[in-house]
Order: C-alpha cells, then sequence, then structure tokens
C-alpha cells in the first residue's frame, strides 16, 4: 500500500509541474459539419493562420464526430477550415488571458458546386483509414457478390473473423454492438445486423472502443467499454425511405426471405426487419476462400421480426428497439472423447445425440438521453424479455475403460455392442431421452443521472440498476443404464423422472460519483456503490414408476422424492469503494485507481434432511491502471491492467453431496477461496494514410489465482464420477494478433496479413481415487500460431484474391502422452468477382481445406470448396436482381473438430447444410428526397456504378 500512495503523489507533483510550464497558451474547439444536412465531418484540416502572411501557426484535423481542439498563444488569427468536395470556411478569432477556452460551436461547410461538377475520381477507394483509435474501412473497396448481407463484407475486413457460433472479432476484440451512423441498431444483438443490412446501403465501416454512458459523460473509467462497429450510410440515403426485399427458393426445399425497409432523414431512423429462412442464415459465398468457411452446427429454421428507431436533437437523443425471434435446430451429433483418469488410465466414451431446440424470444429495449440545461445529463435505459424453450434430447452413449477402436456409426450398427467390443473393457451403456420447456421473463433498467458543477470538471453523478427475472422449467427424463461390471442384481438401473424448477432473481444497485479537478487536466474521482441480490430456487423432483405424459398432472403419476428436492433463498451484499486519478493531456490519458469491496452473503438450504444457514465474508481489494499515448492522430500506444475478485457459488461451499444424476454425483467444499483474476492488455497501431500502409498489435495475458477446477473421483465399474470443487493454481495464457495492411501501386494492389499467436497452460485435477495432494494435477501446455495472408487486385470493374492460411497446434500434457497433438490446418484459393456487360455480374471463390497430423485418420482430411453465383440487374436503374447461388459444387464439406483440454480429449461430428443450390430474386427501393441521392447499384457496362462524384 504504501507504493501504491508513493505512486499516486508523484503523479500528482509531476503533474502540477506539467501544468505550470504548459502555461501561456489558449484553447479553440468546435465542430465541424455539413452545411446540408448538418452530418459531422471526419479528417477535414483545421488551421490557425497569422493574419500577417497567412503562415500556418498550428494545425490538425477532425475527429470521427468533426470536432477538433487547437492550441495557440493570445493574439489575432484567422481559422480556416476546407476539405475535398466543399468550399474553404475562414473565421477571425481572437485569443485572449481572460477567455483561456474559446468554443466556437459549429462550423458549417457547403458543397463546392464547380469542383462536384468537374471533379471526377477515378483512384481506388482505399480499404482502411485510421483516425486516432478508430480504424474506417470503405465499403466500396470490398466486392461481395450482389445481395449480399454485411456478414459477407465483415469477412473481408483485414483482421475480421466469425466463428462458428457467429461471434465477431476484430483484431482479436470481440464486437458486441453494431451501429448506424452513430446510432444504436437492434441494441445488443448484432447478429440481426450482420444476417439483414445489405452491403450496397453501407458506406463505411467503423470499429472502435465505445465507452459506456457513464465513461463518455464523466470520464470514470469503469471498464465496461465495448468493441463495436459503426456503419455510415452511403451519402444521399439519410434523405427518404429507401429497402432491400430478398427472396429465395433452392433444392432440398431450401428457402430464404428477407424484407427491410428504412427511413432515414438526418439524425431520424427507423427500421422495420423481416426474415425466415431454413439455410442457418448463410450469406453467399460462405467464406471458403483462405480457410474462412464457416461451419454452421445443426439444420436450424429462422424466423425473425422487429423495428428499431432512433431520433436527436439539440437536447434529446431517443431510440429503442423491438424483436422476435424464434429459431428450431435439428442437431445430429457424434461424439468420441477421452477423459484422463490417471497416469496410466482413461476413461473412453461414444455417444451419439439428437436434440430439438425450439427456442422463442420477444426483446424490448430502449433508450432516452436528456440534456436539460448544458450542465445536466440524464440517460435512461428500460430494457423486457420474454423467453420461451421446448427442447427435446434422445442419447445413445457408450462407456469403455479403453479405447474401443470402433466409431460411433459402428458401435450403433452393432445391435449389441459386445458383438464388437470385449465385455471386460465396456463399462455402461446408457439410452437416455428427456423433454424440457421452460418460460423467463426479464424487466430491468438503469437510470443515470449527471450534474456537471463547474466548467473544469467538477460532477456529481448518480447511477441505479435495477434487474428482475421470473423464470420456470420442466424436465421429463427416462434413462436405462446397463452396467456391465456389476452384478446382476445391479447391472441395470432405469430411471423415470420430473423435475419443476421455479426461480426469481432481483438485483439492485446504486452508485454516487463525484470528480474533482485537482491541476489542469486532472481529475481525483471517488465512488460509492452499493448492490443487493436476492434469489430463491426451488427444485421438486417426482419419480415416476409408471413413465410420465405431459398432458397429464403431475402429482397424478409421480411421487416427490423429499432427497432429491430441495430449495435455497440467497442473499448477497455489495458495499464498493472506489478511488481513481485521472489525468488527460493533449497526446496522454491515464487513468489509476484501487477498489476496495467488502461483501457478505447469506444462504438458506434444504435438501431432504439437510437444512442449513450459512453466511459468508469477503473483502476484495482491486487495482486498475490504463494508459494511453496518441504519437499522431494514427499512431496510438495503449497499456492496461486490471484485476478483479469473483467468488465460489454458494451452493458449492455446503458440505452436502447432490447424486440427482448417480453418473454424476456432486459433493460441495467448504474450504473455496475466491478466485482473482490479473489482466494486462497492450495494444500499438500505426498508419500512414497517404500509402495506405499500416499495422495494428496487441497482447494480453491473464492468469488465475485460486482458479476453481473439479476434482474428480472416477469409478472404473460404473463409469460415474464424483466431483468436488477445488481450487488450483497454474491456470494462465498469453494471447497475440499483429495485421498489416499494404497498398501498391495506386492502391489497386492490397496485401493483408493477420498472425496469432496464443500460449495456455491449462491444470485440472485427474484422480481415480481419493487424493487431497497435487500428484494428481494434470497439465495441458498448448501453443496456438497461426497466419493468415490475402492479396488482392481489383479496377473498376474486377477484383481477385488469393488467399492463404495456415494454423499448428502443439500440445503436451504430463498425464497422457499419447494425446500430445501437433496438427496443422492449411488453407489456399481463390476468389473473383467479375462486373461483365448488361449488368451482369460473376463471383466465385474455390479453397482447399487440409487438416494433418491427428492420430485419427479420418480427422486428416482434404476438402475442395467451391461456391459460385451469376447475377442479372434489370428495371430501370438496375433495381432489382436475379442471381443463382451453388454452395459446395464439389460436395466435400465436412463439420468435424478437436477440441483438447487439461481434463480430456474430445472429437465431434455434427450435421449441417452442405451442397445446395438457390435461386434470389432481390428489389431496392429508393425513395429519397435529395438531389445528391446515389442511384441504385450498377451503372454502366465493366464499371458497376462507374465514374461518379463523390464526397469522403
Amino acid at each position: 500500500m504504501k507504493n501504491w500512495v508513493l505512486v499516486v503523489l508523484l503523479l500528482f507533483g509531476w503533474g502540477a509541474v506539467w501544468a505550470q510550464n504548459k502555461g501561456g497558451k489558449n484553447s479553440i474547439s468546435g465542430t465541424v459539419v455539413d452545411g446540408d444536412d448538418q452530418s459531422p465531418v471526419m479528417q477535414a484540416t483545421v488551421q490557425i493562420l497569422s493574419l500577417k502572411d497567412s503562415t500556418m501557426i498550428t494545425g490538425n484535423v477532425t475527429d470521427l464526430d468533426g470536432n477538433f481542439s487547437l492550441s495557440a498563444r493570445p493574439g489575432k488569427y484567422l481559422l480556416k477550415v476546407s476539405f475535398v468536395g466543399y468550399s474553404p470556411t475562414f473565421k477571425s478569432v481572437v485569443l485572449t488571458r481572460n477567455v483561456p477556452q474559446l468554443r466556437l460551436g459549429k462550423i458549417e461547410l457547403h458543397s463546392d458546386a464547380i469542383m462536384l461538377d468537374e471533379a471526377v475520381i477515378v483512384a481506388q477507394a482505399p480499404e482502411v483509414t485510421a483516425v486516432a483509435d478508430t480504424l474506417v474501412y470503405n465499403s466500396s473497396a470490398y466486392r461481395v457478390p450482389e445481395g449480399s448481407a454485411l456478414e459477407e463484407l465483415v469477412k473481408k475486413l483485414p483482421g475480421a473473423e466469425i466463428d462458428e457460433n457467429g461471434k465477431i472479432t476484430i483484431n482479436g476484440k470481440e464486437i458486441k454492438k453494431i451501429m448506424i451512423d452513430g446510432q444504436e441498431f437492434f441494441a445488443d444483438d448484432p447478429n440481426i445486423a450482420m444476417k439483414n443490412l445489405p452491403v450496397n446501403i453501407i458506406d463505411k465501416v467503423r470499429a472502435y472502443d465505445k465507452q459506456s454512458d457513464l465513461a463518455r459523460v464523466t470520464g470514470v473509467d469503469d471498464g465496461e467499454e465495448e468493441t463495436v462497429l459503426d456503419l455510415t450510410v452511403k451519402p444521399g440515403m439519410n434523405k427518404g425511405w429507401f429497402g432491400n426485399a430478398d427472396l429465395a427458393g433452392g433444392n432440398k426445399d431450401r428457402y430464404s426471405g428477407k424484407l427491410m425497409l428504412n427511413y432515414f432523414k438526418g439524425s431520424n431512423q427507423f427500421t422495420v426487419i423481416g426474415s425466415a429462412n431454413n439455410v442457418n442464415d448463410n450469406g453467399f459465398p460462405g467464406g471458403g476462400g483462405g480457410g474462412h468457411w464457416r461451419k454452421e452446427n445443426g439444420l436450424t429454421a429462422i424466423k425473425m421480426g422487429g423495428f428499431n428507431f432512433a431520433t436527436k436533437n439539440e437536447k434529446l437523443e431517443a431510440g429503442g428497439s423491438v424483436n422476435f425471434n424464434y429459431k428450431d435446430a435439428d442437431m445430429l451429433s457424434k461424439q468420441s472423447s477421452e477423459t484422463f483418469v490417471s497416469t496410466e488410465n482413461s476413461s473412453f466414451q461414444n455417444a451419439f445425440d439428437h436434440t430439438r431446440n425450439k427456442t422463442t424470444n420477444l426483446t424490448a429495449d430502449f433508450r432516452i438521453e436528456w440534456h436539460p440545461d448544458t450542465l445536466t445529463t440524464l440517460i435512461f435505459r428500460p430494457r423486457v424479455k420474454y423467453g420461451k424453450t421446448d427442447n427435446t434430447n434422445n442419447v445413445n452413449s457408450y462407456t469403455f475403460n479403453e479405447d474401443p477402436g470402433y466409431s460411433t456409426d459402428e458401435l450403433l450398427s452393432s445391435g449389441q455392442v459386445t458383438d464388437l467390443v470385449p465385455e471386460e473393457i465396456v463399462v455402461n451403456t446408457i439410452v437416455k431421452n428427456s423433454l424440457t420447456t421452460g418460460d423467463d421473463v426479464t424487466a430491468g433498467g438503469s437510470l443515470m443521472v449527471n450534474r456537471r458543477l463547474s466548467d473544469n470538471g467538477r460532477s456529481l453523478t448518480f447511477r441505479g440498476k435495477y434487474n428482475y427475472t421470473n423464470s420456470s422449467s420442466e424436465q421429463f427424463s427416462t434413462s436405462l443404464t446397463e452396467y456391465f461390471q456389476q452384478t446382476d442384481e445391479e447391472r441395470y438401473e432405469e430411471l423415470r423422472r420430473y423435475i419443476n424448477t421455479p426461480t426469481k432473481t432481483s438485483d439492485y444497485s446504486a452508485r454516487l460519483m463525484y470528480s474533482e479537478p485537482i491541476f489542469k487536466g486532472g481529475f481525483l474521482q471517488l465512488s460509492y456503490n452499493f448492490q443487493y441480490k436476492h434469489s430463491t430456487t426451488d427444485n421438486f423432483t417426482y419419480d415416476m414408476p409408471d413413465g410420465w405424459n405431459i398432458h397429464d398432472e403431475v402429482g397424478d403419476q409421480g411421487v416427490l422424492n423429499p432427497d432429491l428436492s430441495k430449495n435455497a433463498t440467497y442473499n448477497y451484499y455489495n458495499h464498493q469503494v472506489d478511488l481513481a486519478l485521472r489525468w488527460v493531456r493533449e497526446k496522454m490519458q491515464l487513468n489509476a485507481g484501487v477498489s476496495f469491496q467488502p461483501q457478505s452473503s447469506t444462504l438458506t438450504y434444504q435438501k431432504g434432511e439437510y437444512n442449513v444457514d450459512t453466511v459468508r465474508h469477503v473483502f476484495n481489494f482491486t487495482p486498475t491502471f490504463r494508459f494511453r499515448y496518441n504519437f499522431s492522430k494514427t499512431s496510438r500506444l495503449e497499456l492496461e491492467y486490471r484485476g478483479r475478485s469473483s467468488q465460489p457459488d454458494m451452493v458449492d461451499l455446503l458440505p452436502i453431496k447432490d447424486d440427482t444424476d448417480p453418473l454424476n454425483v456432486k459433493v460441495g467444499n467448504p474450504g473455496l477461496k475466491p478466485t482473482f483474476t490479473n489482466e494486462f492488455k497492450l495494444e500499438y497501431n500505426f498508419f500512414n494514410a497517404e500509402t495506405q500502409r499500416g499495422m495494428f498489435s496487441h497482447v494480453r495475458f491473464q492468469n488465475m489465482i485460486n482458479d476453481i477446477s473439479s476434482r474428480r473421483t472416477y469409478n472404473s465399474s460404473t463409469g460415474g464420477t464424483e466431483t468436488m470443487p477445488e481450487n488450483i493454481n497454474g491456470n494462465w495464457n498469453v494471447f497475440g494478433v499483429m495485421g498489416t495492411n499494404t497498398a501498391l501501386r495506386n492502391k489497386k494492389y492490397t496485401i493483408n496479413t493477420f498472425t496469432m499467436a496464443n500460449y495456455s497452460n491449462m491444470v485440472s485435477y485427474i484422480s481415480d481415487k481419493d487424493v487431497t495432494t497435487d500428484a494428481d494435477k494434470n497439465t495441458t501446455k498448448q501453443l496456438l500460431l497461426s497466419e493468415r495472408l490475402r492479396g488482392t487486385y481489383r479496377n473498376d470493374w474486377w477484383e481477385f484474391s488469393l488467399n492463404g492460411s495456415i494454423s499448428y497446434t502443439h500440445s503436451r500434457n504430463n498425464y497422457q502422452e499419447s494425446n500430445n497433438m501437433d496438427t496443422y490446418q492449411f488453407s489456399y484459393g481463390a476468389s473473383t468477382n467479375v462486373r461483365l456487360p448488361w449488368n451482369m455480374s460473376v463471383s466465385t471463390d474455390l479453397s482447399q481445406n487440409s487438416r494433418r497430423g491427428y492420430a485419427d485418420a479420418s480427422m486428416n482430411r482434404d476438402e475442395l470448396i467451391w461456391n459460385a453465383q451469376i447475377s442479372q440487374d434489370f428495371l430501370k436503374g438496375n433495381a432489382a436482381t436475379v442471381s443463382l447461388q451453388f454452395y459446395d459444387i464439389l460436395r466435400n464439406q465436412s463439420n468435424i473438430s478437436r477440441t483438447i483440454t487439461a481434463a480430456m480429449r474430445k472429437d465431434i461430428e455434427y450435421n449441417a447444410i452442405y451442397s445446395y443450390c438457390m435461386v434470389h430474386f432481390i428489389y431496392r427501393l429508393n425513395l429519397f428526397g435529395g438531389k445528391g441521392a446515389p442511384r441504385p447499384a450498377g451503372g454502366p457496362a465493366f464499371g458497376g456504378p462507374g465514374p461518379r462524384h463523390r464526397r469522403f
């Protein structure tokens, strides 16, 4: 603690000296906007000129919101604001010592009519530019097939990844939200935009870390920032109605339909979206080139609809969305796994799983930000959600003490497993069927009120949150287990059960924050937060000796099992005091602080004859540090440390045994300690806008102290395990990415690289007997290396790309050396998009995807994936398109994956949508009110839109 006090004192002293030395200059700030639609103009040049000879005293460019800030000594000057496509604006300014901060407000730029009439841009638009900490991608620089949705554009962005679960990452950071022209689009569900927004309306895609409402308004770093994609609509499209309709049908009964209608006018937005499909929402061309084929698990039919709105004026911003989503997923999987039991033994399992999940969700999110005066900000975010599930699951599984040497298909078709495998290595076989239904209602919201008490940064803020959830689930299940290593009396076990679990949870919090300026650019921030959680959970378990019928009353069929039924009431109290120093200079920003968190929890728990009231008190201390230095507007270094503490589940602290599932018995551990996580982040990027060459890098280190693992005792005669949570040390991870973007020869040629490295030290307890030492601790060390390379040539009518990628996995564990891995996955291919005469276009991609190094020969595969599309535009202004799309023409795609942890190795294969073709009809509606509105996609042959006037 003495060291922390010393550091804070040194920072205070340094800041005071800095403030004294920097005196004598005045600041000038303002916002540059378009004179027609009042939209911000980014990267406009702002210069302070001498009145005598017009020499430049200082200058800068505007940021993404059109804002600028300059400093100069007192005197009389001429301010010049200029940007391509606009007439320059000049303004006389006088700086005096009595007014150290001169705010000019909005400065309008008006279109240069002569320049717009005669200027023709023939150079290629740059793929990506950088402004401060924001990457800006030009949509026109990436060619995608006609009718593509946003997802197809994002797949092409340098540093972008979309995994098999639909998670989007840019340069290693997960995208949590999609925005349009700076306003939220369908709240926290980016997939709605990814699947439905057509590429042809998008001008630019900006990727940046968006601060939370609290951090944006107060400057308090609360660690809740999120990486977002902010889409800019093409110029002219924010002045009226526009929309897209896309209807498609294909072989194998495939169908897809999308409808989107928008009304944009200035800062007012309204969008209606609806879609239905049974093709897992895959968009063309599927990303086969470069090893990015996205495999969707199962066969999924989706129906969704909703609307989104946003509006803004000088004092009020409002927005929100209502979204309905229905998903019917039919998934078949074949699994083969090995669980490490000891240095000599493993447990092997093969399983066939058929799951049918039907989920319905209705979500309403709203946002209101009100500025009643220049000193007060109020933000209110209410949210309501209803969800319903209806899931069926059928499982056939086989457990062995040795590797059976047969696939899951062979075991299933054998009839009797002992026809293939010696009975002495068979542990059990299980046939289980279940039906689970559930309903849940969630209502909540947050309210924040901020009041600036002075112009120099003194402020007071209140933030309150509330969340209430009422859920209930019912599960009907039957299972028949045959134990091959037990006596005849114990050989078979049949269970028929009904479980009803109602749960109610309330969560309240209130936070009060005060910010005090202590020197120029330096603020001391103090906050207090109180949080209270209350939850009640009941679990009623019935034995159903005669089976069950979901249409009958359970009480008429079952008998309550008091030994397995349970109920719990949980109360949680948290007091948090934060003290932080925020220091802001022209190029530097520093946040450093500490958090003190006294916590207490109470749990009333009853299961069978066990009844307990337990209380737990914990004190957490967590430091935070964040430093950012801007070398220039396009070069930045950021360093961050954050520590956080998490508590074990209160039920895990109870010394009781839960044997609801006889093959998965759970035992509590009263000695569990809280887990503390250390996380360090380092980011550096630079970009040269003139040469279109840049690099980004991101390194993250994370380690867990007193992480929670499961110590397992394996029963070799039943195949069951008894697990007890226990603290463990040694889990840590280092992750790093680096990407480069290089443009050559008038930006017609571009080369993108993406390099990733990940090293993980994973530990877990492995045991086949009761032991309490580290002798049964397994350590798995895993190194992942990958490299992706893409080279692209593009002109007005043709784009051609060569793609290549390779990934290498090196895995070692100290228990089962036979499961050490040295595997490779590599891919290479090409893609092209050609605009032909007569408004026709052809797109195709071909990719060879290969795997090597797996002990199981079936995992070492070569898959040549080929997709193609031909499109024809017609009607006035090319408002309609017909396209024929072919997926996996050669029928080579598979859906197999392998995962390995410190505790097990698992191979799994899912069913998926493979080779098929579809015919699409797309119609674009454009009813713009402005003369500057662009024409629909199409234009002269071999040129798409052709030469046109464009304002950047």
